[in-house]
């Protein structure tokens, strides 16, 4: 059978077929998510994980010559932010840890100057709100993100004014703050977060920015048909991109040892079935596994996925 590329993904009345770049960032909103109760985690109860294990990997793909997805893995404390690589393990007990998935889109020769700007608002940002009392939870982190969110968005949609070739950049992002019993996410997009947990079933805690995705929310498209619909690659929200308003999705999962979450593009959802997701990444703390075979079962675009597990 022959192979087709999938398409480029755009914005819903935008002309995106110039390929742009990925940006790390963090999106927001109001919805929250809590799997289980909502008790105030304590960090000196072993009930509440302290550790973390995790794996990313990105891939171009089989028939894109540039991958426009990346990932990003970072720990900060209240001083600083410290960069990590794509596999290790560490602590909570000091330091929060924040991972991201994004794609982009839109904008030749951009990429370095959306990077720039998403790691600088993420460092100014995220340090002072270390060690954010459990209590403080309800406001504090939403705020948070939502500010990094619209800062990102509103400096990526001004070099799209005055930079032709930053017009029409924009990016999906994918967020997950990990802290002592909580997962705190911010999204915008069609790159997903999927919750894990060591008992009970895989739940995509994300909302796919897209007509499709709303479809498929609310029961009126079943998974086989969201894969092929002609409408998949059209979004209806982005950072940037053209966007006056947005938004984002926000929200938070109580988590317990054992318990994992994938972070995944799009192109790894083209290329695996849910019921493959969940098997492969409860059996497998390996990003490379799932973006191999998502690969190999597609590769019409870049692939990206990281697995995080606390304990």
């Amino acid at each position: 059978m022959r192979q087709h590329r999938r398409p480029r993904k755009q914005f819903a009345g935008q002309d995106a077929s110039k390929p742009g770049f990925f940006l790390f960032a963090a999106a927001t909103a109001d919805a929250q998510i809590c799997a289980r109760n909502v008790t105030s985690p304590d960090p000196e109860n072993p009930s509440h994980p302290l550790e973390i294990n995790w794996s990313g990997m990105t891939h171009v793909g089989r028939f894109r010559t540039n991958n426009e997805d990346a990932f990003l893995a970072l720990n900060f404390d209240a001083h600083e932010i410290r960069y990590l690589g794509k596999t290790g393990s560490g602590t909570m007990k000091e330091s929060d840890y924040v991972f991201a998935v994004s794609d982009g889109m839109g904008g030749a020769k951009s990429g370095e100057f959306a990077s720039k700007i998403a790691v600088e608002k993420i460092t100014r940002l995220l340090p002072p709100s270390f060690g954010m009392a459990a209590q403080h939870l309800e406001s504090g982190f939403s705020d948070i993100l939502r500010e990094l969110f619209e800062r990102i968005h509103g400096s990526i949609s001004d070099l799209g004014r005055y930079y032709p070739e930053c017009h029409g950049m924009g990016a999906t992002l994918s967020l997950c703050w990990f802290m002592p019993g909580w997962m705190c996410f911010s999204h915008i997009g069609d790159s997903r977060i999927y919750y894990l947990p060591q008992e009970g079933e895989m739940l995509q805690v994300t909302h796919d920015h897209s007509h499709v995705g709303w479809l498929r929310r609310s029961g009126k498209i079943n998974e086989r048909e969201a894969r092929t619909h002609p409408g998949r690659s059209s979004l209806s929200q982005a950072l940037g991109g053209g966007n006056q308003k947005i938004d984002p999705h926000i929200g938070r999962v109580q988590c317990r040892p054992g318990d994992r979450f994938l972070i995944c593009s799009d192109g790894l959802v083209d290329g695996l079935w849910d019921r493959r997701l969940n098997e492969l990444s409860r059996k497998h703390l390996c990003a490379e596994t799932l973006v191999n075979e998502a690969v190999a079962d597609s590769g019409r675009d870049n692939t990206t996925a990281l697995i995080i597990e606390v304990k």
